[in-house]
């Protein structure tokens, strides 16, 4: 299989069993994340209710990579700022394209307005519903 980039959003649909999740479950051993996306899933089921604990517990098994955010990727993230601003796209999106641009790997995501940028952005998006 070939390695691809998680989206946030593409993660937490497998974690929560919607639509998409089992797209996700065939990539996730595959896949890498940066650490900003990552956060993004915790903070998602923490603000939900779970308890920190049981967040790690559920995610620490997980068989994908977490890549740090180093100044390079941070450096990459912002210079997409200009293309994806017309889509709503929030720093944590960026963080994710750009490792997704920095390793020329496809990013899967649940978030459709991504699909407007990925011609000027130059990257590959894979919705995953």
């Amino acid at each position: 299989m070939t390695m691809v980039v998680l989206d946030a959003s593409a993660l937490i649909a497998m974690l929560k069993h919607e639509p998409g999740a089992e797209v996700v479950e065939r990539v996730i051993a595959d896949s890498k994340i940066s650490a900003i996306n990552y956060a993004e899933v915790v903070s998602h089921f923490c603000f939900y209710g779970m308890p920190a604990n049981e967040v790690d517990r559920m995610l620490s098994p997980l068989p994908m990579t977490i890549i740090a955010a180093d100044a390079k990727l941070a450096r990459v993230a912002g210079h997409l700022r200009n293309i994806t601003a017309s889509a709503g796209l929030s720093l944590g999106d960026r963080f994710c394209l750009a490792l997704a641009k920095m390793e020329d790997l496809t990013a899967f995501t649940a978030d459709r307005s991504w699909q407007t940028i990925a011609d000027q952005a130059q990257l590959r998006i894979k919705l995953i519903r």
